[in-house]
């Protein structure tokens, strides 16, 4: 099969996800500024999500444009990747309800690893279809932002069991981590061109 349909149908996912999410910001009945401040830790959270699925949504994109085929495997491996994002809506309004306490935050992180591990599986299911020696393989080389952030991760939830706030900040970290787009994988989408 072709990777567009694959690539549709998970664009529609996580335009649908984005636009779950905003609705826990849920509008004040009254006028004033001071109305707005019940609303400040939800809507940290929610363009912490937002960022962190324009990030998925980007480095996917890339991914898949450098696969021009997929199989079943990878097809099975995508929808991994979207069953973990598609819980994003829910942590991140349990924790912004919640103003980043113990039991949200760990949640909120164990998604986020869930999630990474899932977009690792795809990326080697692809691997494995192009071979160990593609453009694709000798691109992602070591990948070291994809073996550290899991790793961030961790440290995140176990922070959050004691600290929260500092399980939060870790989670921010690996955000911007990885708000600059991969350029690995948009060089090999430019040579699939």
């Amino acid at each position: 099969m072709d990777s567009g349909r694959l690539e549709a149908f998970s664009d529609g996912v996580l335009a649908i996800l984005i636009t779950i999410m905003v609705f826990e910001l849920k509008v004040p009945v009254s006028e004033s500024w001071s109305a707005l401040k019940p609303l400040v830790p939800i809507f940290i959270c929610y363009t912490l999500s937002f960022i962190y699925l324009g990030i998925y949504w980007n480095n996917h994109h890339h991914l898949l444009k450098a696969c021009p085929r997929v199989n079943a495997r990878i097809m099975w491996a995508n929808l991994h990747l979207l069953f973990w994002l598609s819980l994003f809506p829910f942590v991140t309004g349990w924790m912004g309800q919640n103003h980043f306490t113990k039991a949200p935050t760990v949640l909120y992180g164990s998604v986020l690893l869930l999630a990474a591990m899932a977009y690792y599986l795809l990326q080697r299911e692809i691997i494995a279809v192009q071979g160990p020696h593609s453009k694709l393989a000798t691109s992602i080389g070591r990948d070291t932002k994809g073996r550290i952030s899991p790793l961030l991760y961790l440290i995140g939830i176990t922070l959050s069991f004691w600290v929260p706030h500092l399980g939060g900040a870790m989670y921010v970290i690996v955000a911007f981590i990885w708000l600059i787009p991969d350029r690995r994988l948009e060089k090999v989408h430019a040579e699939h061109q």
